[in-house]
């Protein structure tokens, strides 16, 4: 076995071990090498977001729904009836994306849409029996997510406190 071999062998076991990448820069490093996606956090991320997609999609397919369908549809489950503008601040798209899907969950008769009787510039969008009943057969899909992370309690306190910094961060950036 050559050196290379042996060195990309050693680092490949000492990665399985404690979950970093044998190739993973130093913190920081992030766009330290010029067109290497490796030293890429926001490579990192895509990636893995394009990764949990792919678990996603099987899960979802069997429900009828797509991600964004189904972040909505989570929302109604966990809080009720909520106004498109709550809708777009928690799942974070713009009308004109939430406003096309929030029609085909409608025609598909999870939700209803009404406009508010005191405010008639507010839409409410509430779950309907079909939809209500749709949540029995999802439960299977956040024990799906987990098992496809295979994280540690504290391994998901950790990536959801560092992911919620990243988006804070970016989003400041971006304005």
């Amino acid at each position: 076995m050559s050196d290379d071999a042996t060195t990309h062998s050693t680092r490949t076991r000492r990665s399985r071990a404690d979950g970093a990448r044998p190739d993973a820069p130093p913190p920081g490093a992030d766009e330290d090498v010029p067109g290497a996606l490796e030293a890429m956090i926001c490579f990192d991320i895509y990636s893995a977001s394009r990764n949990l997609t792919s678990v996603y999609r099987p899960l979802l397919d069997a429900l009828g729904l797509t991600y964004p369908q189904y972040l909505v549809m989570r929302v109604l489950w966990c809080q009720g009836e909520r106004t498109v503008r709550e809708l777009v601040d928690e799942i974070q798209l713009d009308y004109g994306t939430l406003s096309p899907l929030l029609k085909r969950l409608e025609a598909a008769g999870l939700v209803d849409r009404r406009r508010r009787a005191d405010d008639e510039r507010s839409v409410l969008v509430s779950l309907t029996a079909k939809g209500a009943e749709l949540q029995e057969r999802s439960t299977q899909v956040p024990d799906a997510i987990g098992a496809a992370l295979d994280l540690t309690p504290e391994e998901s306190a950790d990536l959801r406190r560092l992911l919620h910094k990243v988006s804070a961060n970016t989003l400041r950036a971006a304005h």
